[in-house]
């Protein structure tokens, strides 16, 4: 037995070296492995009778089907002294009943076939999206295309969504985050539509006959893509789709109204917003680039490096070795029909908001005078060529995806090329892009908390000029 037991150690004692030696030798900073091989999944492309585009992407793993309209609308179309009006017919499309069927029979069905429908419109887009069991999708497909084509605008809806919207306004000063975002926007976006905002007066003038024309206005079957995917047979879809979207002849041309893209001016402004509070929000920025620069590669990596990383330099000055904040970032927006924007953030304490504000502003200008490192590049890129392949991890994400590229009107091929473009980014062409889409001289700087507590005056960072957050509610 004893013979048994000093075996048993040695054999252990020596399995244990082998290990240990295997570990030494398996450094995970030194270990390489074979480049990842990747195939981009394909939807395919298909015109409907009526001329709408489909995409189709088949997947029988669930007896489940997902649908999305993509419509060219947007809060840019709505106008100014109807601020709100976009968002409040993107959602009473939907809980104010459609197709000769109340709100409330709409929701019940709904629930009763474990089926979704819902709606909403953005800055440059509007959706309806479905998702039904197989069994109930003719059902819920015509639903679909009632909340889409044929909503009823219910009044009683339509003043919920009233109020809710004016109570969303009477509490907009209560986070000071959401002022931070809010401000920063419409400084950026002066002038120009997307940085309109919603008052208490322009929400309460909104009429039902107002939404009513601005839907039959944008939603047609010409000026909207569907991409859909599930568990479907390819025939029997199509012949179901034609024969919900039927041709149809509009009374007339629909055209869009030319928004301009939005001017920057290279001025820089310091807004401040009093409130009593013992951490201040910082968010500053100016306009940025869109989708057709040809520098959008070179910013993806410039973005990461500076702000969009654990790693970055913004994380590792401010957060990990001044201890000044415990979330600090930056990001490119790029735009893909208006020009997009670039917003640093992020919330310290009362007495080092100048210290933060300056450290932050000559990081980013740091970037503008000398390359990035060699680690610098080659940790952003690995990221970015490896992180890519998480774009595409359902089947309703893959035939999304390629619907939104040709909504916006992104060039064939940009997916498949996506890749090796980043791959091909040096680190002169990131200092090029820093010069071009970096100027913290120019940058809007919003700060909202109690000067009272700072580090230092305001004013010894630029002009101030002072928000006003008391709001003026309007006597119904």
């Amino acid at each position: 037995m004893s013979r048994f037991l000093l075996m048993l150690c040695f054999l252990l004692s020596s399995a244990t070296s082998l290990y240990a030696a295997d570990q030494q030798l398996a450094n995970p900073r030194t270990m390489k492995f074979p480049a990842l091989n990747f195939q981009i999944p394909k939807a395919e492309r298909v015109l409907l009778e009526c001329g709408m585009p489909v995409y189709l992407l088949r997947d029988t793993e669930l007896p489940i089907i997902n649908m999305t309209a993509m419509v060219r609308v947007g809060s840019v179309y709505e106008p100014a002294e109807k601020s709100g009006l976009s968002g409040i017919v993107g959602s009473v499309m939907r809980s104010g009943g459609a197709g000769g069927l109340t709100p409330e029979k709409m929701d019940d069905e709904l629930e009763f076939m474990a089926s979704s429908v819902e709606s909403g419109i953005g800055s440059d887009m509007g959706t309806v999206s479905l998702t039904s069991l197989k069994k109930n999708f003719s059902r819920t497909l015509q639903i679909f295309s009632d909340v889409l084509l044929r909503p009823e605008f219910s009044e009683k809806r339509l003043e919920i969504a009233r109020r809710q919207t004016v109570e969303g306004l009477r509490r907009q000063n209560d986070d000071p985050k959401e002022i931070a975002g809010r401000e920063i926007n419409r400084a950026i976006y002066a002038g120009h539509p997307l940085g309109n905002i919603a008052t208490f007066d322009s929400v309460r003038s909104i009429t039902r006959q107002e939404l009513v024309d601005f839907h039959s206005r944008y939603y047609r079957l010409n000026n909207m893509i569907l991409a859909v995917s599930g568990d479907f047979e390819r025939t029997a879809l199509l012949k179901e789709l034609n024969q919900v979207f039927r041709p149809v002849k509009y009374p007339a041309t629909l055209a869009l109204a030319n928004i301009p893209q939005p001017k920057e001016l290279l001025q820089g402004a310091l807004l401040y917003g009093k409130k009593d509070v013992n951490q201040t929000v910082i968010r500053m920025g100016h306009l940025g680039l869109t989708k057709d620069s040809p520098d959008i590669y070179a910013v993806r990596l410039l973005d990461y490096i500076l702000g969009g990383s654990f790693t970055s330099r913004l994380t590792m000055e401010i957060r990990t070795n001044q201890g000044l904040a415990y979330s600090v970032s930056s990001h490119f927006d790029i735009g893909r029909r208006f020009t997009g924007s670039f917003v640093a953030e992020t919330e310290t304490k009362a007495e080092s908001t100048g210290k933060t504000i300056n450290l932050m502003k000559n990081i980013i200008a740091g970037l503008t005078k000398e390359p990035v490192s060699d680690d610098e590049l080659t940790s952003a890129r690995d990221y970015m060529i490896n992180s890519f392949m998480f774009g595409f991890t359902t089947p309703a994400s893959i035939v999304t995806q390629r619907a939104r590229l040709e909504y916006y009107g992104y060039p064939e091929g940009y997916l498949e090329q996506y890749r090796d473009n980043i791959a091909k980014v040096t680190r002169g062409d990131i200092l090029t892009a820093a010069r071009k889409y970096l100027h913290p001289d120019t940058f809007k700087i919003v700060v909202i908390g109690d000067a009272a507590k700072f580090d230092l005056p305001l004013e010894s960072l630029g002009k101030v000029r002072e928000l006003d957050l008391k709001l003026k509610i309007p006597k119904q």
